[in-house]
């Protein structure tokens, strides 16, 4: 009862006047309304692997092999990148706590990669290489600290899926037999490690785009069969599709995307379902620009932030109307049961919202 008063709390703090980036408006309290609070992260790498942990703890994973991790909120962020990993570019991170965690590389071939560690980043063990010239990795999610999937953009005509049972310390390719055809030219988005993400012990969705159509797969027995949905998400060309996918339990999901070129418009950007991705309704008032990262408020049921790199937005009522809240850059974003929110993206931008 007191974290859900808390959420709440939370939620109704968020409803107050937007801000720009680096504004604060103390109003008649002398008190900031809720901001993101951007931390030093000491370095200029730029970040779309996210796990946030707690409201102390956090991953990020970015470009040149940068792997940081803090255990204090922030306010001093460790280098615990590989060795020898400068040369690779990491798109997600997933953590179980402050000391276990699995870093993705993407790229072509062997640049495609899965590292793990077990203490907090002081060693780190390969786990997998890719050695098909044709696979490229995007994503990584898990639905418990034992059981996870990677995603690879198509293969002979299908997205490949990887699949670990022991925390991803070994992996092994998943038949292809239940994966439904791609489109000519379809993909996936390494832009926010929110391609493919999971909602309990069983359900995986996989975002698209690239191709005639934006869709979402969805697989309910964690990556044997799936179904494909289109979405009403602009697509038609390499830079548009669904770019981040969340889910708040097996039924209510949202998803962003749009054109990541600056110059190109994002109409309807966001777009949201209530039957596990059966289909999926334009937002009424979707966000003003393309978004790469979205992430429900921890412990609500109709609040949620999608972030990119003109902004972040709000909703209140499930992903049908957003408005901005903040014009700074963030390629991701992800919260944490005990009611942290947390940012990142280009130039070692990171940042944790407060109120």
């Amino acid at each position: 009862m007191a974290v859900g008063v808390c959420g709440a709390a939370v939620v109704a703090a968020l409803t107050g006047p937007a801000q720009a980036d680096g504004a604060v408006d103390k109003g008649s309290s002398g008190a900031k309304p809720p901001h993101w609070e951007l931390k030093d992260s000491g370095t200029d790498a730029r970040f779309r692997g996210l796990a946030a942990v707690s409201r102390s703890t956090a991953w990020l994973a970015g470009s040149k092999g940068t792997v940081l991790r803090t255990t204090d909120g922030g306010a001093k962020w460790r280098n615990v990148s590989p060795p020898g990993a400068a040369d690779l570019e990491f798109r997600d991170v997933e953590a179980f706590d402050g000391r276990r965690a699995v870093v993705l590389a993407i790229g072509e071939g062997e640049a495609s990669r899965i590292l793990r560690t077990e203490d907090g980043g002081a060693t780190w063990t390969e786990s997998f290489r890719n050695t098909d010239a044709k696979a490229f990795y995007d994503c990584v999610t898990f639905f418990d600290a034992r059981h996870g999937l990677a995603m690879s953009d198509p293969v002979d005509g299908k997205f490949r899926i990887l699949s670990t049972g022991d925390g991803g310390r070994s992996w092994k390719v998943l038949p292809s037999t239940g994966m439904p055809p791609a489109q000519e030219g379809e993909a996936g988005f390494a832009a926010s490690g929110q391609c493919l993400v999971s909602s309990g012990p069983r359900d995986v969705w996989l975002a698209t785009g690239g191709a005639a159509r934006a869709r979402v797969l969805h697989s309910s027995d964690r990556g044997r069969t799936w179904t494909a949905t289109d979405t009403p998400v602009p697509a038609g060309d390499p830079a548009r599709g669904v770019f981040a996918l969340a889910f708040r339990d097996r039924t209510h999901g949202i998803a962003v995307g749009g054109d990541y070129r600056a110059d190109q418009a994002s109409p309807k950007a966001a777009a949201v379902s209530g039957n596990a991705g059966r289909t999926w309704t334009t937002a009424g008032t979707p966000p003003p620009a393309y978004r790469s990262g979205v992430a429900w408020l921890p412990h609500s049921r109709t609040s949620a932030l999608a972030v990119g790199p003109t902004g972040t937005d709000l909703t209140r009522d499930g992903g049908r109307t957003w408005r901005t809240l903040d014009t700074g850059s963030y390629d991701t974003v992800d919260c944490t049961p005990d009611l942290a929110c947390w940012a990142a993206g280009e130039k070692g931008r990171v940042a944790r919202l407060e109120r």
